[in-house]
This record gives C-alpha cells, sequence and structure tokens, in this order.
C-alpha cells in the first residue's frame, strides 16, 4: 500500500479518486499564476499549489481539491484561494454528490499576505454555503506539512475530519509559537511534542477530528467514501443547536485544561487509561483504546 504523506498532491487524487475519473479545472497548462510572487520575483507554479476539479468516488460525482505541500508549503495566496472557492462554487451549481479537501498547508503566504487572508475567510464562507446547499464536505490531513493558519480553521469549517497519526492540525503552527513565545513555551525541535499536541491522535481525542486512519492511502480513501455516505445519510447543514453543542465542548475542553501543559495531562484528565502508551500505539489498538475510555466515561 502507498504512503499517503509520501505522495504530491498530483498523486493523492488518483490514489482517492475512481481511476481515471477526475476532471482538473485549471490545469498547470492554462498557466493561472500567482502575480504577487512574479512581482516579488519568488518562484511560481503554475497551478499555484493546488490542484481543484471533480471526479468519481465510489462511482458518486465528488468535487476534490488537493493541496500541494511542496510549493510553499501548500500556504494559500490570492489565486490558490480563488481555485479552491471557485471550485466549491461550481460543487454546489453542479449538486455534487460531497466536497471531499485533501489539506496540506502552513497557512496563509506572507508574500501575500492581504490577499492570502481574504482568500481563506472566501473559502471558509465557501464551505459553509456548499453545507448549506446541503452536500457533504470531509477534510482530510495527513501530509508532512500537516495544516496549520487559516486553513487549520477551514478544515474545522467541514462536517467530517479524517486524520493519520501522522498528520498534524492546529491553529499556530510549532515554529510560530516558539517565535512569538519562546522555546520555554513550545520546543519546536521536539518532535514528539509536536505530535503529541497538534497529531492526529491528539485531535481525535479532543474531538477535533473525526476520523483516525492507518497512513496509507486506501485507507484514506475508504473512510473519505464511508464518511460521505453517514453524512448523506444525515443532517449536514450547520445549525444553532449545533453551533451550541461545539461552544459547549469547547468550554468544557478550556475547563478541564486549565493548568495542564502537556498533552498527557490532557489526556490523563479525559479519562484515557494508560496515557503514556497512546503515542506508541498503532492506529486499530489506538482506536480500540478510545472507543474503551468513551465507553466507561460516557462521552
Amino acid at each position: 500500500m502507498s504512503s499517503y504523506q509520501e505522495l504530491t498532491a498530483r498523486q493523492r487524487i488518483p490514489a482517492i479518486f475512481d481511476p481515471g475519473s477526475f476532471e482538473e479545472f485549471l490545469p498547470p497548462g492554462e498557466r493561472v499564476a500567482s502575480p504577487h510572487l512574479a512581482q516579488l520575483d519568488a518562484p511560481v507554479s503554475f497551478d499555484d499549489g493546488v490542484v481543484v476539479g471533480r471526479g468519481k468516488l465510489d462511482g458518486k460525482l465528488v468535487f476534490g481539491a488537493a493541496q500541494e505541500g511542496g510549493f510553499m508549503g501548500g500556504a494559500v495566496g490570492e489565486v490558490h484561494g480563488a481555485k479552491l472557492v471557485g471550485m466549491l462554487r461550481r460543487a454546489i451549481d453542479e449538486h455534487a454528490h460531497a466536497v471531499l479537501l485533501l489539506l496540506e498547508s502552513g497557512g496563509v503566504r506572507l508574500h501575500e499576505a492581504n490577499a492570502g487572508l481574504i482568500a481563506v475567510s472566501e473559502v471558509m464562507r465557501a464551505m459553509l454555503d456548499v453545507r448549506a446547499a446541503g452536500i457533504p464536505v470531509v477534510a482530510v490531513v495527513g501530509g508532512a506539512n500537516g495544516c496549520f493558519g487559516g486553513m487549520g480553521i477551514a478544515a474545522r469549517c467541514a462536517n467530517t475530519v479524517i486524520m493519520s497519526e501522522e498528520g498534524r492540525l492546529a491553529m499556530s503552527g510549532p515554529e510560530v509559537i516558539e517565535t512569538a513565545n519562546g522555546v520555554e513555551e513550545f520546543d519546536s525541535r521536539d518532535r514528539a511534542l509536536v505530535w503529541r499536541t497538534t497529531g492526529g491522535k491528539h485531535r481525535y481525542l479532543l474531538g477535533d477530528c473525526q476520523v483516525l486512519v492507518a497512513g496509507e492511502s486506501q485507507a484514506f480513501r475508504a473512510a473519505a467514501i464511508a464518511a460521505i455516505a453517514e453524512l448523506r445519510g444525515g443532517e449536514v447543514r450547520l445549525t444553532l443547536e449545533g453551533l451550541l453543542a461545539e461552544q459547549a465542548m469547547l468550554a468544557r475542553r478550556l475547563r478541564d485544561a486549565d493548568g495542564l501543559k502537556e498533552p498527557m495531562e490532557v489526556w490523563r484528565q479525559l479519562g484515557v487509561p494508560e496515557p503514556a502508551r497512546v503515542p506508541m500505539l498503532e492506529a486499530d489498538a489506538f482506536l480500540d483504546m478510545a472507543a474503551q475510555y468513551r465507553a466507561t466515561s460516557g462521552d
């Protein structure tokens, strides 16, 4: 099986979608690249670091995007964001079965900060418009660069977030936190700490990630198909009740984690048995453990 993390954006699309079914919008041959980067004599990419289009997933019409972590860490600029927004709006117009976002991004490009920030806000609004139209949105996070900054927020606008243990999801990246608050606050060189704090297992235990899989591409594909099928059978629109429940969950999280400095302390507070074992568990064993503790705690 192929490792999802090791694939490029253009390799992930055929690994997840049905073979030969994906039609790309604005491919590299169209040469739609960021004008801001060219003005700064910075390297450009003719797809601006994101693949967008539509294809079949398990035979269903699914619109999708894949961010290229190898180009500026998947960071969002004006054109990059506009391609995402255009795809999302077209998904509504064509009554897509679902939208699948393969996210890998460090956030907004510093080269085009204001344009990038506006682009991310438009992406989030478009994602919520897709949900308002009754179309499920599923986000996948499993790339080496993780999903941080504005795209970390955008990921949580999806109905379902699927992650691997190697995937990382957060607002501020480890280096950003260290730069702003010092190594005493967060040591970005402590890779074990970084993964305990932002990795898939931690996000799953906190409820930010609804599905955790092993790192193979086929595991992500199967999880995406299952998640979309489940969502199509329920309510995908954002409701006031859902927002209130989310707010209550966040309030509980702040209260329960008050004064705690280390993710293992948070896991212990949640009722996870033997939290020191969590980083060493394979995905299946971890999910079995999580199911047992949730059954015991009533979550």
